[in-house]
């Protein structure tokens, strides 16, 4: 491995900061040169939450359009909206269950037709894997394991030197311990769901 951009989206309360946490802090432990970096948004009100994991010495945490070379989005409209930060060379993790924004609710917007945007996605970039990581979670014991589900996808994806024993360690280290049996769970779905 070289270098790898890796960008994680999605909305407040999700774990998108928690699953990048847990991503660095696993490299870290297996002696890589890691950079994590977070944007909060509205964190606290559903709003847009963007972290990176840049991996091999890069310097700098930002991912500008076109650079991302995984993907890992919690909800599909966030994955729409960072599809300009990928190339046609990106892999994508995606969460296919959408969380409908407060203006869809209102009828002052659409929800776009994520099934669309998956044939899209699958035909354009290198490599897309699509799961509804919500029902994954739950099966796990926790809905709020989705974040841990898409991390285990990533892992099982190959493209990163990280192996499930690193990331195991690292979530018994930086998870409480009544939810590391439920996070190990989701971690095991999500590596057991990289199938594509």
């Amino acid at each position: 491995m070289n270098t790898r951009k890796i960008l994680f989206t999605g909305v407040g309360g999700q774990g998108t900061l928690l699953a990048s946490r847990l991503l660095g802090e696993a490299a870290m432990a297996a002696g890589m040169d890691v950079r994590v970096s977070e944007v909060h948004g509205m964190a606290q009100r559903g709003g847009v939450v963007e972290s990176t994991v840049m991996l091999g010495g890069l310097k700098s945490p930002i991912i500008s359009q076109g650079e991302a070379d995984i993907l890992v989005s919690f909800e599909p409209l966030e994955t729409i909206r960072a599809l300009n930060r990928c190339s046609k060379n990106s892999a994508i993790v995606t969460n296919t269950k959408p969380i409908v924004p407060f203006t869809v609710k209102l009828g002052q917007a659409e929800y776009p037709d994520v099934d669309h945007w998956l044939d899209f996605m699958q035909s354009n970039y290198r490599r897309v894997c699509a799961l509804d990581a919500d029902e994954l979670a739950r099966e796990a014991g926790t809905s709020k394991a989705v974040n841990v589900v898409l991390l285990g996808v990533l892992i099982g994806l190959g493209e990163l030197p990280i192996n499930r024993q690193m990331v195991e360690e690292t979530i018994r280290r930086q998870v409480k311990p009544k939810f590391v049996d439920a996070n190990l769970k989701a971690l095991d779905l999500g590596l057991s769901n990289a199938n594509c």
